[in-house]
């Protein structure tokens, strides 16, 4: 996928800049959860269907496929079944889901029954609040990192789901509150809508209610929609031409809502989107791998000092720095980012500071290895740029290179982080620096930023420029 043609370019950097600043959305539709083998409306639909005598490929209208079986049987128990068989199996979200759940969402909607937005946050310890009918919006849990709004329901409750036309329907009345809601963030902040098709049954529902009074006032909004190809329709001529034409009146269509549509080729393009986006995101914050017993050519004071400075500058350049508190850096990462917090609170902020201190005894059925792998793992995944420092420990009486630091640096080359090892301060980083030279094209850099990385000399007596030397660097890879 081409990053660099205008149109996505400008989309993803838009879409980043409102991440950054709170006021971004997604919305989930049936694709995501098909992706991740469970089924879309049809397939849902399919049984109920035959045993209407309908053809469900053959229809358009799902919404009503679902009440006519109501009408005939004078209960939806069958639907209700086939929602818990259908939603509950063994399937695992997807890198789309781990995506999603990575990235800095306050609320995230959806129109699935299906817990694997949930499952995402929960495998890296974010606490989501799940909204899934009215009742949920009263009682609120402490500390959630996010709010999922299932506005149609949940497996877990299949009777209440919204599915038959009769619960569209009604549903200004009996969920008013979610559309109260809905109506303030379609006012107030950027949608992304994904996993929806035109023929989506929800979609028209949803997009209704940008026509709200307000929506001359509301944010811009996107969707990502797969561009319709000859092969989605059994390489029929005449019938892929036709879909073509319906989709570009749709696109035309969402236009009238505020909402401008990416065209993808593929459904893999998918995942290439939003990990471009994690990754813009992302590149704006520093994570500072080190450790120090020893500070070799450095007294102490002068480490602490050039780390205390490195941090204070990262900061006041509007990035954010993330550190597991190594011993011997962690202090200085902290009183320099906090040196600058401090000094211009309503400029800069103390979310800008991410500390991830690591556990000290095993917890959880895991033993110290394995939560410091799941540590560094999840810290690591928040940051774009790795920047390493010093990185040595006791072994016995002898001081030795820190393994730790060298393992922070092949999970951040594993995650696409961009790695500045700075040779001079010796140890590790010193270590990791050669390996590097060895092929630069390994680690994720580009020609220009490897020469700039070897340029790097540090001035003990003007602190300053050296900081500045990186901090440019930085400022090239952030965007």
């Amino acid at each position: 996928m081409d990053f660099n043609k205008p149109e996505i370019n400008a989309f993803i950097n838009d879409y980043v800049s409102k991440l950054r600043q709170g006021t971004a959305t997604i919305f989930l539709g049936a694709g995501m959860s098909k992706a991740a083998g469970f089924v879309d409306w049809k397939g849902l639909l399919r049984d109920i269907a035959g045993d209407l005598g309908l053809r469900i490929d053959e229809e358009a209208d799902l919404i009503s496929v679902a009440q006519f079986h109501k009408n005939k049987n004078n209960n939806r128990n069958k639907i209700d079944e086939k929602i818990v068989d259908e939603f509950t199996d063994s399937d695992v979200e997807t890198e789309n889901h781990r995506i999603i759940a990575r990235l800095p969402f306050s609320t995230i909607w959806t129109t699935n029954y299906d817990d694997l937005i949930e499952d995402a946050h929960e495998k890296i310890h974010k606490k989501i609040d799940v909204k899934s009918e009215v009742d949920d919006l009263f009682i609120n849990k402490g500390n959630r990192s996010c709010i999922l709004y299932k506005m149609h329901g949940d497996k877990d409750k299949p009777s209440k789901a919204i599915l038959l036309k009769e619960d569209y329907e009604k549903y200004y009345y009996t969920h008013e509150p979610f559309i109260s809601i809905l109506n303030s963030e379609l006012i107030t902040k950027s949608f992304l809508f994904v996993g929806f098709s035109f023929t989506d049954p929800n979609i028209n529902y949803i997009f209704g209610r940008l026509t709200h009074r307000y929506s001359d006032k509301s944010k811009d909004h996107y969707c990502i929609m797969k561009k319709t190809a000859l092969s989605d329709w059994d390489n029929n001529t005449e019938k892929f031409e036709y879909e073509k034409i319906k989709q570009e009146l749709f696109i035309k269509e969402l236009s009238r809502y505020r909402v401008q549509t990416i065209l993808i080729e593929n459904y893999a393009d998918l995942t290439l989107l939003l990990k471009e986006i994690e990754k813009r995101y992302n590149s704006h914050s520093v994570f500072i791998s080190g450790s120090a017993i020893n500070y070799g050519d450095f007294t102490q004071q002068e480490a602490q000092s050039f780390i205390h400075l490195l941090s204070k500058e990262i900061i006041k350049n509007n990035l954010n720095i993330v550190n597991g508190f190594g011993l011997g850096i962690g202090s200085a990462v902290i009183n320099g980012a906090l040196d600058a917090i401090y000094s211009n609170p309503k400029k800069f902020s103390e979310s800008q500071l991410i500390l991830k201190p690591f556990p000290q005894f095993p917890s959880g059925g895991k033993n110290l290895g394995e939560l410091w792998e799941e540590y560094r793992q999840n810290m690591i995944s928040r940051a774009g740029i790795s920047l390493i420092v010093f990185g040595n420990k006791h072994d016995g009486d002898d001081i030795i290179n820190a393994g730790g630091v060298k393992r922070e640096f092949d999970i951040a080359v594993e995650k696409g982080l961009i790695p500045i090892p700075l040779s001079y301060t010796g140890f590790m980083a010193k270590e990791i620096f050669d390996e590097i030279s060895g092929d630069w094209t390994k680690y994720n850099l580009t020609e220009e930023i490897y020469r700039d990385i070897s340029r790097l000399s540090i001035d003990k007596n003007n602190l300053e420029v050296s900081v500045n030397e990186i901090i440019l660097i930085i400022k090239k890879i952030a965007r």
